[in-house]
């Protein structure tokens, strides 16, 4: 059996890695509302962008290689967003499983499927399979921006352009709450407008024709907002990995924290014991040695 002098040093290095949980749930629940703000500001012109080029689109005037489907898929490149810190619970391991799944059912489907990882844990992973990226993008936490996000989403539509692949899909983990995040799997290339609700939206409206003016013309336009819209999209989806993130380190940090307290409470009830054994013990010797001496 331990010591006191175990039991008590066990106790004192509970307390800290309680007070380093409770921080780390603390700076978690900053940065959380932090990226919760940035997802609400983002969807109005994320919205607006989409509907505008649905205008455009069902006119059907105006076609895009981003927009056409391919009639077979042979190449698919798959983004797998991930985090480049521990502690966040099954985070990072639900998006390493359920890439790692898609890649075993259609490798034998597929003439080829790449990936590009953001985020060193799904990085890591893999390579560990001896699966190697054609990129890989670390900080995406600290570094998250607009810029970052156009950067990886010209990388992805350059290569869908050239024919490098048939289909861009990207895997993340979407926020719900603080303590809930979905693995979600989008295809993002080519781009799917859901053209057939705005068109059955116009039709029962009867008011609506397609028949628009556009200044200037549709085809410059829908050049221009189709790449803010993809740009618009992949930054999107980083936004909600790290919102994601951030909410799953505060649950997992707040569970650590409750954990210690319990473990805190258990050793002092413990050491409490040992310590009122030995006196006993040591009040039960004087007695009888006292006795003894009579």
């Amino acid at each position: 059996m331990a010591s006191l002098k175990d039991i008590r040093a066990r106790i004192e290095s509970t307390k800290n890695t309680q007070q380093i949980t409770k921080a780390m749930k603390l700076v978690s629940a900053a940065k959380l509302r932090k990226a919760q703000n940035n997802i609400v500001n983002m969807r109005p012109y994320a919205l607006t962008l989409r509907k505008v080029i649905a205008d455009i689109a069902v006119t059907k005037k105006v076609s895009h290689p981003l927009m056409e489907a391919k009639d077979q898929v042979k190449s698919v490149l798959l983004v797998v967003i991930s985090s480049d810190r521990g502690l966040c619970g099954a985070f990072n391991s639900n998006i390493n499983k359920f890439a790692e799944n898609y890649y075993n059912e259609n490798k034998n489907k597929l003439e080829k499927v790449d990936f590009l990882f953001v985020g060193r844990k799904a990085h890591d992973y893999f390579t560990k399979r001896g699966i190697q990226p054609v990129d890989y993008i670390t900080k995406l936490d600290k570094d998250i921006s607009y810029e970052l996000a156009s950067k990886v989403a010209n990388r992805v539509m350059n290569d869908y352009l050239e024919g490098h692949y048939d289909e861009v899909r990207i895997v993340y983990n979407e926020f719900k709450s603080a303590i809930s995040q979905a693995v979600v799997c989008e295809t993002i290339l080519p781009i799917d407008m859901g053209l057939s609700a705005f068109s059955a939206d116009n039709n029962q409206a009867g008011s609506f024709s397609v028949d628009m003016i556009f200044e200037p013309a549709p085809e410059k336009i829908i050049k221009e907002l189709l790449v803010k819209h993809f740009d618009l999209q992949v930054y999107r989806t980083m936004s909600e990995s790290v919102a994601g993130e951030h909410g799953a380190r505060m649950s997992a940090m707040e569970n650590a924290t409750n954990n210690a307290r319990d473990m805190i409470n258990k050793l002092t009830l413990t050491y409490n014991k040992l310590r009122q054994e030995k006196i006993t013990t040591e009040l039960t010797e004087i007695v009888s040695g006292a006795e003894a001496l009579k």
